[in-house]
């Protein structure tokens, strides 16, 4: 029989998954590839990551100076349905685990959730990605290469930090002594009922 820990690293393993992220950022800028999609934590951790990898680059098209005004507008507008896919497979990755372990019920509760936890750590790959590229460019000075290494270094450190505090949180879940709660993120700025600039617009009497 396998104990909680072991059987819960076969639901989730926070250990390996900042290197599964960064190995995927790399593999993603050089194939347009989409992970499978299932119901399984890697599954949706990897879908998440995607889909900060689209965020990030939607922002680059938004930030262009020769970008044109109707350019602009229908990236803003990417930008939102994508973010609210991201906190879509947040709350997702976080229901998947509650459903997959028995958790104490009088445990101190932990504040933030292993799905808010792996979305820093996706975040935290895609700059260590881009920093790293700006470490090898012949069209920059050597300050600037040696300004990203420092960074880089940096961002390692931050990334090896909160892929550390993920495992030790799921182990700690796993042992009964931390729990988590799903914390909805409730945004309304995509809610034609709740943001008064779409509902305004669509019922002009009110506006």
């Amino acid at each position: 029989m396998h104990s909680p820990a072991t059987a819960g690293t076969t639901v989730f393993d926070p250990a390996s998954l900042a290197e599964t992220l960064h190995a995927a950022t790399s593999d993603w800028h050089r194939h347009n590839l989409q992970p499978e999609e299932s119901l399984t934590p890697l599954s949706i951790a990897l879908r998440l990551h995607k889909a900060n990898f689209d965020l990030w680059h939607k922002e680059d098209l938004a930030r262009d100076p020769h970008a044109t005004d109707a350019t602009i507008t229908s990236t803003k507008r990417s930008i939102d349905l994508l973010n609210q896919h991201r906190n879509d497979l947040v709350e997702a990755l976080d229901r998947t685990l509650l459903e997959a372990v028995q958790q104490n019920a009088d445990a101190p509760l932990h504040s933030e959730t292993p799905g808010m936890m792996l979305d820093r750590l996706s975040i935290l790959s895609l700059k260590r990605f881009h920093t790293a590229e700006q470490t090898s460019r012949p069209d920059v000075s050597e300050e600037h290469r040696q300004n990203n290494r420092v960074r880089l270094s940096q961002l390692d450190e931050q990334s090896a930090d909160l892929a550390s505090a993920l495992h030790i949180l799921w182990k700690e879940i796993l042992e009964g002594t931390r729990r988590f709660k799903l914390y909805r993120q409730f945004k309304m700025y995509n809610d034609p009922t709740l943001n008064p600039v779409l509902y305004n617009s669509s019922n002009p009497e009110q506006a």
